[in-house]
């Protein structure tokens, strides 16, 4: 028989492997419909994080066919409210796993890659600062770590930068992510579509 402070942790903390496989059987079944409605009241709490002093801000393009958050959204809303803010997207290379940053220009230019992500395919290298930083992820845990698709890019392009990271998530906080490692970073703020998770104060 298992004690019941044995099974209470049990029951709150899951390997990475398995909330990918949930979050991402979770996405699986949302129609076009929901996943319209879910992006549309993300970008409504976008909206609401305070962008002063915010002049380069990087965010991932959406593999739509995924169901990911439709980040597009939330480009065209700088653009019209923002414009002084540089927008920046990454394009990965799959034999390294390290990102480059480009600047995002018209719509028509962005291609796919091998793994259906759009990337930029005519605009320069950015080699400066990021002030912001949003965050691609399939589940977060009340402690802001995060479960990515497991290849690290994020991990490796974050590691010692000083910049706001925000989480991007359909969904709400899961359970604990019980194989954290000292790799791992945390996140500063995640926004759901009902809630935005503050992770630099002691109560989220």
């Amino acid at each position: 028989m298992v004690p019941e402070a044995i099974f209470f942790y049990i029951s709150l903390n899951m390997q990475k492997s398995a909330l990918r496989r949930q979050a991402s059987q979770r996405r699986k079944e949302l129609d076009r419909e929901q996943h319209k409605a879910l992006s549309l009241q993300l970008l409504e709490q976008f909206t609401q994080l305070n962008l002063q002093g915010v002049k380069v801000l990087h965010i991932f393009l959406p593999i739509l066919e995924k169901h990911e958050p439709d980040t597009f959204l939330f480009i065209e809303w700088l653009k019209a409210n923002h414009p002084d803010i540089k927008i920046i997207v990454p394009k990965s290379d799959f034999k390294t796993f390290v990102m480059t940053h480009h600047e995002i220009g018209d719509h028509r230019e962005l291609q796919k890659n091998a793994y259906n992500i759009l990337e930029p395919q005519q605009t320069a290298e950015h080699q400066g600062e990021i002030d912001l930083v949003l965050l691609p992820l399939l589940a977060f845990d009340r402690r802001g770590y995060r479960v990515g698709y497991g290849k690290g890019f994020y991990d490796r392009f974050l590691q010692g930068m000083d910049t706001l990271k925000v989480g991007v998530s359909l969904f709400d906080v899961s359970e604990d992510i019980d194989d954290v490692n000292l790799h791992d970073l945390k996140l500063d703020l995640c926004i759901t579509p009902g809630k935005r998770y503050d992770f630099r104060s002691p109560e989220v």
